[in-house]
């Protein structure tokens, strides 16, 4: 038996383990367990043909036991539809919130993440006139230019995200409409650019992406108020289109 085995006939344990303590009177099914190189720290847990199937991200191989049994209470809760115990996601939380392995997830996304760039200059308006636009006018061109793109598929609950570890910026193309004024996706794009200039802290294992200086400067935009309500009053047409094949 090798030693990687052996981890993965251990880790099996702690979820037979797990099932027992959500149902102590049903059989514990066939559970199978590996690792997969997802880009992040991603896992998955399915129920198939009466097995489960484990996959466990490839970047938490290195784990320590306890949380790994955080984490097999954390699936397997999930997959079952019960209350997970407390302690389970503190004990598991504490590991992938570390310093290190948030850097190694960062850099596993550079190197094998992929994103989707179609373009910055979109039917009716383009990324890059507002970006040097709004850099000039609110940052003093002290924003460094990431790479801009509309998104690929029409959205309507995230309208623009931004991409710290790929350097990008994509805004939903369902703002690359005629119906679309000018300051609601100049306001877009600003929220985004303070996304750089308000770089994610992490506190206590937290992530704060809107701090209190994000939202001062965030209401600075001239046009805040009208964009908010015009975003407000247009979400049931843009969820339409979206939704239109």
């Amino acid at each position: 038996m090798t030693d990687s085995t052996a981890v993965i006939d251990q880790i099996t344990d702690l979820y037979q383990e797990a099932f027992c303590w959500y149902g102590p009177k049903r059989a514990v099914p066939t559970i199978h367990v590996s690792f997969y190189p997802y880009v992040g720290i991603n896992h998955t847990i399915r129920l198939r043909g009466g097995e489960i199937f484990v996959r466990i991200g490839e970047i938490c191989r290195e784990m320590p036991i306890a949380s790994h049994k955080g984490l097999a209470y954390i699936l397997l809760g999930k997959l079952l539809g019960k209350r997970i115990p407390t302690g389970a996601r503190e004990v598991y939380s504490k590991y992938v919130k570390t310093t290190e392995v948030r850097e190694k997830a960062a850099d596993n996304k550079r190197v094998k993440g992929r994103k989707v760039v179609t373009t910055s200059k979109g039917a009716v308006y383009d990324l890059n006139e507002i970006f040097a636009s709004l850099n000039a006018q609110y940052f003093g061109n002290t924003i460094p230019k990431p790479a801009l793109t509309w998104s690929a598929k029409k959205t309507y609950r995230i309208l623009g995200h931004h991409d710290a570890t790929h350097d990008h910026i994509a805004i939903s193309s369902s703002l690359d409409t005629p119906n679309t004024p000018h300051y609601v996706v100049e306001y877009v794009v600003y929220h985004e650019m303070l996304h750089i200039h308000h770089p994610t802290k992490h506190v206590n294992g937290r992530r704060y992406n809107h701090t209190a200086a994000f939202k001062r400067d965030e209401q600075k935009f001239v046009y805040y108020a009208e964009a908010e309500r015009w975003v407000e009053r247009n979400v049931r047409r843009l969820k339409k289109d979206a939704r239109k094949k």
